[in-house]
């Protein structure tokens, strides 16, 4: 089984990397910046008995989705989670800061899709966030981004049916390195997500991780075009 996760160096993308892991499978660890924690990952995903491969790339250039897309004659599983974005009032964001959120979440999510060849049976996956339907202070550029991810798994699916399935998880609030960008208000999340989350804890990177691995088991073929909230109940409240 051939895999590609996009942003796979850290957080939710090295969770998926090293829960994904098993014998036959090979897994492309992507990654933009942090080489030696895209190979920490690969490591791990080696550990577990498969094959490992780490791939520089960013997701906002075409050239590098190509490259991406060629790690493999067809791809069995496409992780779509990388993310960077601006996380700032709608009326301080600049044009400059709204296309980057857009580019490196919304495109690469059409475009490498576009560009990978996929075996019969694969699947396509996208991390969205509860941001994409509820207000959070600061989030209008990654909401709207991540909202186009979701619309987009809808029309994918049916595009790509019957070959490729295509879902997108979409997570409540996880407990990753990103939290560190609400400098303020980080702490205060959490805690409001331990306190409102029926399953009585915030989420943590593996419990988006174990959805994927549900999502691509072949029991689960009835599934496409859905985004599925895991957020631990929280959003019922």
């Amino acid at each position: 089984m051939n895999i590609i996760i996009t942003g796979a160096s850290r957080g939710i993308g090295a969770a998926i990397a090293r829960q994904l892991a098993a014998p036959g499978r090979h897994i492309v660890v992507n990654y933009l910046q942090n080489e030696a924690a895209a190979e920490g990952v690969a490591r791990a995903v080696r550990e577990r008995g498969a094959e490992a491969t780490v791939v520089q790339g960013d997701v906002r250039v075409e050239a590098d989705l190509e490259r991406l897309a060629r790690s493999f004659p067809a791809v069995d599983v496409l992780v779509h989670n990388a993310a960077i974005g601006v996380l700032k009032p709608w009326d301080k964001i600049r044009t400059s800061q709204w296309d980057l959120t857009l580019e490196s979440s919304l495109r690469p999510f059409w475009l490498l899709t576009r560009l990978c060849t996929f075996n019969e049976g694969a699947n396509v996956i996208g991390l969205s966030s509860m941001g994409s339907q509820r207000h959070v202070p600061g989030y209008a550029a990654m909401g709207a981004a991540k909202a186009g991810m979701e619309a987009l798994t809808r029309q994918l699916a049916v595009d790509l049916a019957p070959r490729v399935r295509v879902n997108t998880v979409c997570g409540g609030l996880i407990r990753t390195d990103a939290l560190n960008y609400f400098p303020e208000q980080g702490a205060r999340m959490i805690e409001l997500a331990e306190k409102l989350t029926p399953l009585g804890r915030c989420g943590e990177p593996e419990d988006l991780a174990r959805i994927v691995d549900l999502l691509i088991d072949p029991r689960s073929y009835w599934l496409t075009g859905q985004v599925l909230v895991a957020d631990g109940g929280m959003s019922l409240r």
